[in-house]
């Protein structure tokens, strides 16, 4: 059996303020993890709520399903990292690959756990989704 995770970013302005939250689903126990950053992006707070759960669930042994509304953050880590990393970093028209950092520790992260990538569409009623954007606006109100 895999452990739900939703993860959300938000933003007050881009950039400004912002916050991410992560809802997990683990068994019968749920799980709410939240913070922000006072100057910041919103593919910035969708990346960093992927960082935080899979730091979270590092230890676990058991499939992931991480489910995010941010195509941005979704597609990057399945399709569009593998070129970035062939080509140094760098896009398909030559410029430094956005968040490069982030990118680094997210593959990082992932490539030692079985995560499956799952795109939700946001503010759609999916209470898992919901969640995680209830949370990652708690984040950005921890900083503004």
């Amino acid at each position: 059996m895999s452990i739900k995770v939703y993860t959300d970013g938000a933003c007050k302005g881009n950039p400004g303020p912002g916050g991410w939250g992560v809802y997990i689903i683990h068994g019968s126990d749920e799980i709410e993890l939240f913070d922000g950053n006072p100057n910041t992006t919103n593919n910035q707070m969708e990346m960093q709520a992927a960082i935080e759960a899979l730091k979270y669930l590092k230890e676990e042994n058991q499939p992931i399903d991480l489910y995010t509304d941010s195509n941005y953050l979704r597609q990057g880590i399945t399709e569009w990292i593998f070129n970035w990393k062939k080509n140094n970093w760098r896009t398909a028209s030559k410029k430094p690959v956005a968040n490069k950092d982030l990118w680094i520790e997210i593959s990082e992260l992932s490539s030692v756990m079985a995560v499956n990538w799952h795109w939700v569409k946001g503010h759609d009623g999916d209470p898992g989704n919901e969640r995680a954007d209830y949370l990652a606006n708690r984040g950005v109100d921890n900083v503004s």
